[in-house]
């Protein structure tokens, strides 16, 4: 599976950003996608979660500001973090990843983790 991220930028604080994740290659084996962020210095920290069923979770730095949605398609999966209300505190390269597990020939299961390059938003106060 390939992550490929976008969407980051410069915000006021206040403002609003979209950042999209498209993931390619073995699609169908990937259950959950997450948005992380990581702040230098810091561990990356979960910022969103969503469940191949679309169930969602959210950090509580996240909960009632971001929402994370999913969009799969026939070749593709694009995942999408809508921020509002940013705060110059969600300045941070933000991180889509997937969780995939894939049957393979020999009938063993393997799971795996996958990463996009990071999206650098900065939000100014």
């Amino acid at each position: 599976v390939q992550l490929q991220a976008s969407g980051g930028g410069l915000v006021q604080a206040g403002g609003s950003l979209r950042l999209s994740c498209l993931a390619s290659g073995s699609i169908t084996s990937i259950n959950n996608m997450n948005w992380y962020r990581q702040v230098p210095g810091n561990e990356r920290e979960l910022v969103a979660q969503i469940t191949r069923a679309g169930i969602t979770r959210y950090g509580d730095s996240a909960e009632g500001r971001f929402t994370i949605s999913r969009d799969n398609a026939e070749r593709t999966v694009t995942l999408t973090l809508q921020m509002n209300s940013l705060k110059p505190e969600d300045t941070a390269v933000y991180y889509c990843n997937a969780d995939t597990l894939a049957l393979l020939f020999d009938g063993n299961w393997q799971a795996a983790n996958h990463w996009g390059q990071g999206t650098l938003v900065t939000v100014s106060s």
